[in-house]
């Protein structure tokens, strides 16, 4: 079932009756309910948001993911379910325990589907690609040659130009797609919550103060579908360089775009829970690939 993400710019008061969330407009006094268990995303933008506990109480027992953010209206935290799978303690146990060949195999893996979709990507936009599809078969285990970073060494300057630098702090459209990652970043974060992961524990991203770490790794194949988004509203927008609601709305429809798996066309964010539930049976050693999907 597809979820729905609900944005917050404004003050409101969000409450709880008969399993709906009750949303109170502070300015306008409007008020509107939504079922509970059709929400998939929430991102509170406004300091002056309220809400009862009862609200967080039901959004986590819905898996349901909620995004803040900071003054300067960036997704900067995220409240996750950690009781979505019957059998998780065994699967904290084999994701803990999981050796270095096997998290080598998967980082390969996940950077291969990563270069794959860079150069579906530069194609689809009719830039040159095929070196770096070349790349996807030079891809050792663990990334030992670093074949990601030589790829974006290619992939950036093509597709977004080569006076383009991609930073965090960095020019336009470097705000875009901080905005796109960080909500793809919590839309993994909250697939691999409910199959039943640890998202602190990474197969490749091992910072100590990152408590994300393994979405960090499962959205990076994700990261061209952002891109896509950034790109339409560049060409769509004539003013694109503000985040402002209407481009921060379109942003959000990363969740819903259609990706491609071999046997099945799904919405991005159904299509994160297959990633993660085969993540999950690689861990158990059930299966040996994560399925991905691909950019066309």
């Amino acid at each position: 079932m597809l979820k729905r993400t609900l944005l917050f710019s404004n003050p409101y008061h969000l409450s709880v009756k008969n399993a709906q969330l009750v949303t109170d407009d502070k300015n306008t006094k409007e008020i509107k309910t939504v079922p509970i268990e059709d929400i998939g995303f929430i991102l509170f933008e406004h300091p002056q948001i309220t809400f009862t506990q009862m609200v967080m109480q039901l959004l986590a027992e819905n898996n349901t993911a909620v995004i803040f953010c900071n003054n300067r209206f960036m997704p900067s935290s995220m409240l996750l379910h950690l009781e979505t799978n019957q059998v998780q303690a065994a699967l904290f146990r084999n994701q803990i325990g999981a050796g270095a060949a096997l998290k080598n195999s998967l980082w390969q893996q996940t950077v291969q589907a990563k270069l794959s979709n860079q150069a579906g990507l530069l194609k689809k936009m009719e830039r040159p690609y095929r070196d770096l599809e070349l790349f996807v078969g030079t891809v050792k285990s663990g990334d030992k040659g670093n074949m990601e970073a030589w790829a974006a060494r290619l992939y950036w300057p093509r597709l977004m130009g080569d006076d383009f630098h991609r930073g965090r702090e960095g020019g336009p459209p470097n705000a875009l797609l901080n905005y796109g990652y960080a909500i793809l970043r919590a839309a993994v974060a909250r697939s691999l919550s409910g199959s039943g992961l640890l998202p602190t524990f990474g197969i490749h991203h091992r910072n100590q103060y990152n408590a994300f770490a393994l979405a960090d790794d499962i959205m990076e194949p994700y990261r061209p579908f952002v891109d896509e988004i950034v790109l339409e509203i560049i060409n769509d927008f004539d003013e694109w360089d503000e985040l402002n609601k209407e481009i921060k709305s379109r942003i959000l429809q990363v969740l819903t775009v259609d990706v491609t798996f071999k046997k099945t066309k799904r919405p991005l964010m159904v299509g994160l829970s297959q990633t993660s539930s085969s993540l999950a049976r690689c861990f158990t050693k059930e299966i040996r690939k994560i399925d991905y999907p691909r950019l066309l």
